[in-house]
């Protein structure tokens, strides 16, 4: 992607997933979102953006944040959101390991409290290093902690896989987190 669609890519992912007031948005109860009137509201706050520019972006983006519905006519986001919307998710058995991805800042905070979702519906796992690992750049040094989701499954917590391959779940107690990789 160009640098302005990474910017407007960033801009649709507060739009979507956190701040969708910003530009003056309603999410309906399932996160989805008049397509035309986000390219309205995008465009008022000063981005170059039409229904081909949209398309690049939700098509292009690596992580697949986004997705259309069958005519194109409504947007969301996959997940991350921090707003209450009820994304239809579907209940899934784990892989025995997955994978977060966070800065060592957090690591005293995962490892008297585990991972918390935060303002977030969802803790989100990886199937991965790899990818852990680029999240956790993203918010400092990154580091990389090992989940055993398949006992947490065993032992009756709930799991869930996004529509572009995120593992979600409520919580993770710390004694699910294996911290030295």
């Amino acid at each position: 992607m160009t640098t302005d669609k990474v910017k407007i890519s960033k801009f649709l992912s507060l739009v979507l997933r956190h701040k969708p007031e910003t530009i003056d948005l309603v999410l309906d109860e399932n996160g989805w979102a008049d397509t035309e009137l986000l390219i309205q509201g995008v465009q008022k706050a000063n981005y170059s953006i039409d229904i081909d520019i949209l398309k690049d972006i939700v098509k292009s983006n690596n992580k697949q944040r986004f997705k259309f519905n069958q005519d194109f006519s409504k947007i969301r986001a996959n997940q991350g959101h921090s707003v209450n919307v009820d994304l239809k998710l579907e209940q899934k058995s784990p892989p025995e390991i997955l994978f977060h991805g966070t800065a060592t800042k957090n690591i005293d905070s995962i490892k008297q409290h585990g991972l918390l979702k935060q303002s977030r519906h969802h803790v989100h796992l990886s199937s991965d290093k790899e990818t852990a690992k680029n999240v956790g750049m993203r918010h400092g040094n990154p580091i990389v902690l090992e989940i055993q989701s398949g006992k947490m499954n065993a032992e009756g917590i709930d799991f869930y896989l996004s529509e572009n391959g995120v593992w979600l779940t409520e919580n993770v107690d710390v004694k699910y987190i294996k911290f030295e990789l």
